[in-house]
């Protein structure tokens, strides 16, 4: 078993003092990425109320089932990096390896789903800069709708990849028992990075999906 004074940073008097200024740094990293996403939604509003119809038909050609599956699949695995981090509070390393591992697994299935549907998306021609090809109407503004379709689901898909390397990192970690009840944050960071992921994708979903679909 790892000695959890060794893991800490030397700069730290004690696991408290190190999960305290840890999980500031977190919040201020996560307020930053609020800022950037903030930028592509913000972009993405102004031109949805721009062009209503125009996004509205663009997003009738985007896979809406394989869009739920995949939010099914991130909605779990917040409950299971939920169910992670309760479980090294209470010292259980060996069950948060386990809950970490398929964690990890959801986001990477999430990932080869994504990968399917941008291959699908290839196939239509609607790939802007690529192969993009569309014959009704709106054309420049459907194109724009695919720009930040692929910018925004590409953005997220990558911080998504991160996260499920991290979340497998840190369960080797605690099978190799490197944490305890007393020492557990790292796995509460890549928790809170998970779910800050996640909660992404609860917006880029209907924004992206639903628009039509009511």
């Amino acid at each position: 078993m790892a000695n959890n004074r060794d893991l800490m940073a030397e700069q730290f008097d004690d696991p408290k003092q190190e999960h305290e200024a840890s999980t500031l740094g977190m919040w201020v990293f996560l307020g930053t990425e609020i800022l950037f996403f903030g930028v592509l939604f913000a972009g993405y509003i102004v031109y949805r109320f721009i062009y209503p119809e125009a996004f509205a038909e663009a997003s009738r050609h985007t896979n809406i089932v394989l869009g739920t599956i995949n939010t099914a699949l991130l909605l779990t695995s917040s409950l299971t990096m939920a169910l992670a981090v309760r479980s090294i509070q209470l010292g259980k390393n060996r069950l948060t390896a386990g809950l970490l591992l398929l964690t990890s697994l959801l986001g990477m299935i999430f990932i080869g789903i994504k990968g399917f549907e941008y291959y699908e998306e290839y196939k239509k021609q609607l790939v802007p800069g690529l192969n993009f090809t569309y014959e009704g109407p709106h054309v420049p503004q459907v194109r724009l709708f695919f720009y930040l379709y692929f910018v925004m689901t590409g953005v997220h898909a990558l911080h998504l990849i991160i996260g499920s390397l991290a979340a497998m990192t840190i369960a080797v970690m605690a099978w190799r028992k490197s944490f305890s009840a007393r020492y557990f944050t790292p796995v509460e960071l890549t928790g809170l990075y998970w779910h800050f992921v996640d909660i992404i994708w609860i917006f880029l979903y209907p924004f992206l999906y639903l628009v039509s679909r009511a």
